[in-house]
């Protein structure tokens, strides 16, 4: 077996015991291939294993893999969007994780609209404050997801989050934890089912699915020891 394929199992594993350790069943949480600047070759080793689904976070990267692997693919946009990409993610991810802005959400809505597309997405939370952090602000989090809502081209499935690097323990619980709960109030608020939450990484994915994540993203544990495409 390849050392991609065996990378991947061992992180379904750790996924497996993270699980356990919090009580919830291993299908409760999706492992996501963070597939950025890895070579095409390595991904089709992940694909022919029967992996589906991808994350890109540039749309360089997005349009020339999604045009040169099967059409079976789902794949996700992890990355920021500048405005005048908005109309080419829209056109190929059919998840999208970082939506940031009110006005961002408005544009998405009337593209995936003219596109006649209808993309999964995740209303992106900086619950850090770290200002190195896209996403918006919980305070802005409210009115976003009330006009998320009513999208009549977008179907908002969560929220999502990223935890500072070097984070311990008590911020990671913090972090995530913080998320699960703006999540739980917007159900209310909106009076719509949230399921997903969208938060955890190579390094932190075990306290995040202790504090509820329904996809992690991973991809350097995945691709550990595998030659990367240059940026």
């Amino acid at each position: 077996m390849s050392v991609v394929i065996d990378n991947f199992l061992a992180v379904d594993r750790m996924l497996g015991e993270a699980c356990a350790a919090a009580g919830r069943k291993r299908d409760e949480v999706k492992l996501l291939v963070v597939s950025k600047t890895i070579p095409i070759p390595v991904l089709m080793e992940l694909y022919d294993y029967g992996i589906r689904e991808f994350a890109e976070n540039r749309e360089p990267e997005l349009a020339m893999k999604s045009a040169a692997m099967p059409s079976d693919i789902i794949w996700h946009f992890i990355g920021p969007v500048q405005s005048n990409k908005i109309r080419k993610v829209v056109r190929i991810a059919q998840v999208i994780h970082s939506v940031e802005s009110l006005s961002q959400l408005i544009k998405f809505d009337r593209v995936a609209g003219e596109e006649e597309k209808n993309p999964e997405i995740f209303l992106e939370v900086n619950v850090s404050g770290e200002i190195s952090k896209g996403g918006m602000t919980p305070s802005e989090l409210p009115e976003i997801a009330a006009t998320a809502v009513q999208c009549k081209n977008l179907r908002l499935s969560g929220l999502m989050t990223m935890a500072p690097l070097d984070a311990g323990n008590d911020e990671l619980l913090a972090v995530f934890n913080g998320l699960r709960i703006l999540r739980d109030d917007i159900s209310v608020k909106t009076g719509k089912a949230l399921p997903d939450l969208s938060m955890g990484m190579s390094g932190d994915f075990p306290v995040a699915v202790s504090c509820g994540s329904t996809i992690i993203r991973v991809g350097s544990r995945i691709f550990e020891g595998i030659e990367r495409i240059p940026r």
